[in-house]
Formats: C-alpha cells, sequence, structure tokens
C-alpha cells in the first residue's frame, strides 16, 4: 500500500506539472517563491534598518559583510540551483532514483563546502573584512556582524538546497513555509538582541544564524516526515565524482552569478569609501533596497522554472514556451508598476532608513532613481538567464549570468567613479542592467529557434510500474 501511494502522489504531481494550465501553474508556484524571496529580502532590509540606529560606520558595514554573505549564497545556490534543475528535468522524465541521488548529494556537498568556508574566513576576519572594504571605523562593525555569519555558512548553504529541492518537484508552498518562518523570526529577534539586549551589530548577526538554523530545521523536517516526493538520505550520497560535477556544471551560472554579485558589492563598497561612511551608508541601503525589489522578480523566475524543466523532460515544448511568456507578463507588469513607484518616491524611502541625514538621502535616493530606469527590463533578462540554466545550457547561461554583475558592471565601476564621480558609482548598476538586457534579446531568440521544436510533442504515456 505505501507503494501504491508514493506512486499515486508521483503520478498525481506529474499530471499537475505537465497538464494544468501553465499560467496558472506558473502563478501558483511564483507566488509562494516570491514571496519566499521578499521575506528573505525583507529580513536583510531588517537588518539594515536596525544596525542605521547604531550610525553610518555600522549601517556600512553591514553593506561590507553582504559579500561574505553572496559568496555563501553562491555556494547554497549553486549546488541548490544545479540540484533543481537535474531533479525537474529527471521527474518529468520519470526517473525518480536518480533525482533522489542528485538531491541528496548537493544537500551534503554544500553542507561540507559551507564547512570549508566557515573556516578559511574565520581564520584572518579583520583582514577579510578590510579586503572587502571595510573603512577603518567600520571594521570593528564588520568584524562582529561578519564572526557570526560565517558561523553559520554550513547551514545557510545547506537551507539553499532543501529549498530548491522543493521548488524543483512544485512543492513551493512548503519552501515558502520553511524560509518565512525564520524570515519572520529575523526580525523580532533583531528587535530583541540589538535593543533590548544591547548585543549592536553581533545581536543583527545572531539572530539572522538562529533564524537561518530554524528556517534549515523546518525545511528538514519535511523531509523527514515525507511530504517530498524526492527522498534525502545521507547514507545514499553518489560515491561518483560525476554526479557532484553535474550539480555543479548546471549550478555554474548560479555561482558566477552570487560570486561576481559579491565582487560586485566589494568593488562598490572601495569605490565609495574615499567619499566616507555617509556615502557608503547610503549606497548600502539603495543597494538592499534594489536587492529587494529584484529578488520579486527572481522569485517569479523560480516559479517557471520547475514548470519549464518538467516540461521540457517530458517532451512538452510548447508548455515551456507558455511558461516563460507567462514569466514575462508577470516580470514586465511588476517592474514597471515598481519602476515608477522607485523613480518618483525615492528619497521618501531612503529617508525611511536614515530620517534627517538628507546627504545620505540624497545620495541614495540619485541612485534609486537611476535604477529604477532599469527594472522594466530586469525581469526579461532575468529570465533568459533562468530559462537557459532550467534546461541545462549551462555556457550560454553561465555567459548572461556574468553580464549583470561581471562583464559589465565591473568596467562601469573601475571607469565612471574616474571619469564622472561619485555619480558614475551610483549609475553603474543601472547602466549595467540595461545592456544586460539588449544582451539578452539574441540569446532568447535563439533558445526558441534552435533548442525547443516549434510544435508540441506528445507527452509520454503515464505508468504506475
Amino acid at each position: 500500500m505505501a507503494t501504491t501511494g508514493v506512486i499515486d502522489k508521483n503520478t498525481s504531481e506529474y499530471k499537475r506539472m505537465t497538464e494544468s494550465p501553465v499560467f496558472g501553474l506558473v502563478l501558483r508556484l511564483s507566488v509562494p517563491t516570491t514571496f519566499s524571496m521578499l521575506i528573505t529580502s525583507i529580513y536583510n532590509l531588517a537588518d539594515t534598518y536596525f544596525v542605521s540606529t547604531l550610525g553610518n560606520a555600522a549601517t556600512g558595514a553591514v553593506g561590507v559583510v553582504y559579500s561574505i554573505q553572496s559568496i555563501i549564497q553562491a555556494v547554497g545556490y549553486g549546488f541548490g540551483m544545479g540540484a533543481q534543475s537535474l531533479i525537474s528535468r529527471r521527474l518529468g522524465e520519470r526517473k525518480k532514483e536518480e533525482a533522489n541521488l542528485y538531491a541528496t548529494s548537493g544537500f551534503v556537498a554544500s553542507f561540507l563546502v559551507g564547512l570549508l568556508l566557515m573556516v578559511l574566513g574565520l581564520i584572518d576576519l579583520p583582514f577579510l573584512m578590510h579586503l572587502f572594504g571595510a573603512t577603518d571605523t567600520a571594521l570593528p562593525f564588520a568584524c562582529d556582524y561578519g564572526f557570526w555569519i560565517l558561523l553559520g555558512a554550513p547551514v545557510f548553504c545547506s537551507s539553499f538546497v532543501l529549498n530548491n529541492i522543493l521548488r524543483a518537484e512544485g512543492k513551493a508552498s512548503l519552501s515558502m513555509i520553511g524560509l518565512c518562518s525564520g524570515g519572520i523570526l529575523n526580525i523580532g529577534l533583531d528587535a530583541l538582541l540589538i535593543f533590548k539586549l544591547q548585543m549592536g551589530v553581533a545581536g543583527a548577526a545572531i539572530a539572522t544564524m538562529i533564524s537561518q538554523i530554524v528556517s534549515f530545521l523546518i525545511l528538514l523536517l519535511f523531509f523527514v516526515l515525507k511530504k517530498s516526493i524526492v527522498e534525502i538520505n545521507p547514507f545514499r550520497t553518489s560515491r561518483r565524482i560525476g554526479d557532484y560535477l553535474s550539480i555543479f556544471r548546471v549550478g555554474l551560472p548560479t555561482v558566477f552569478r552570487q560570486s561576481l554579485g559579491s565582487v560586485a558589492t566589494t568593488l562598490l563598497n572601495i569605490a565609495v569609501r574615499p567619499h566616507g561612511d555617509v556615502a557608503q551608508s547610503a549606497v548600502s541601503i539603495a543597494n538592499k533596497i534594489y536587492m529587494l525589489l529584484r529578488s520579486m522578480l527572481i522569485g517569479v523566475g523560480q516559479g517557471f522554472q520547475p514548470v519549464a524543466g518538467y516540461n521540457f523532460g517530458a517532451k512538452r515544448y510548447d508548455r515551456v514556451k507558455k511558461a516563460f511568456n507567462s514569466a514575462i507578463f508577470l516580470g514586465t507588469l511588476y517592474g514597471v508598476f515598481v519602476g515608477v513607484i522607485l523613480f518618483f518616491w525615492s528619497e521618501q524611502i531612503l529617508g525611511i532608513f536614515r530620517p534627517g541625514d538628507w546627504k545620505a538621502i540624497d545620495i541614495g535616493g540619485e541612485m534609486l532613481r537611476y535604477l529604477s530606469l532599469s527594472l522594466p527590463v530586469l525581469g526579461y533578462s532575468t529570465f533568459v538567464n533562468q530559462l537557459y540554466q532550467s534546461l541545462g545550457f549551462v555556457f550560454p547561461a553561465t555567459f548572461l549570468a556574468s553580464c549583470r554583475q561581471g562583464i559589465f558592471f565591473i568596467p562601469m565601476i573601475l571607469l565612471l567613479p574616474a571619469w564622472i564621480g561619485l555619480t558614475g558609482i551610483l549609475l553603474a548598476q543601472a547602466l549595467s542592467d540595461l545592456l544586460t538586457f539588449g544582451i539578452s534579446i539574441p540569446f532568447h531568440i535563439r533558445m526558441f529557434k534552435r533548442h525547443i521544436p516549434p510544435a508540441a510533442s506528445p507527452a509520454p504515456t503515464l505508468s504506475t510500474s
């Protein structure tokens, strides 16, 4: 009976992912993933908000440590997105045992690499924080915050994998519960540890670490209780190096995207450092706000990716196209709406974090206005990249992932400040995003001309054997 129940559950999920109306399916999967990304970004912003009450140096320190967090996220998301792409396509091909193997191997590998990052990061923390752009006044705060973030690195990394495994099989609502529980807890703990217990910047970092551990335990519980189709069994971790290389290879675009995000944030901090703590604080806050808004688009993309992967594996190519087009529609609509709000109310938004600090508000507000101009097209370039990755086209996906904060941003942040000063720093990301949009168009055309047949192929006959 137990076996029949598992087969029934697998068949039901397969039918849902390959037969239910595409737009509604993408929307249903996008809502929990978007909400999860929103909550994650909100508690990052909550850290910034609560820490901002401690002064500009402390606020700038949080922006510096974000570079470290980006590296941790690069590992977690790299293994997670690699496993997600492979799992969704294997489930579409009705190869559940292979999906289980990729899930377990990605989970174990991410934990071990996170452990390595923790050890390497804590060897000489002050040197590391200064290397990532901390000013002399921000350095003590950066060390206090960075210590606890690094201590939680193994859990942070493996949580991303658990989260993406659930999304791969269409269980986005379960991943939302795990992430949102930790995020809400983080906000409450920030207030308690920073103000009530007077723990300062370290309190914000401890709150983040505790909330991530809670999210990890909740996500892990779903697998223990067999709420997931895919199973994780550490005793059945793959011993074939090729399986890990497959996960890493497919996750490579995410590793590049997140790692270059860390490089970009570091170069941004270094570029703005000569302008003082006020400018570094303003840029850090504006960057966090923009990441919050972009995270919503990533959430939409994470909703369409399992639909695309499942149906690509099932050879339902018409549904892959519909999933992509649905994401484009939702992302563009959101980008235009939020871009207008950001353009006209940028100073008011900055003022929430630095009330009365008019210099910081002017600098951050100017940066947000520039960024608002690229928001309407940010979804398109994001989804083209995610489509290539979800279908396993590693090299074009890696190239596209490298454009926004690497190929275009790095020259911008190195050259523009020398030409037009602080304005160049504030313009760099917006210009990079617009250039990434332009380069994504021919990749979109190529994908649908060369890799996805124009007509639908029939879905394979369902089997209970």
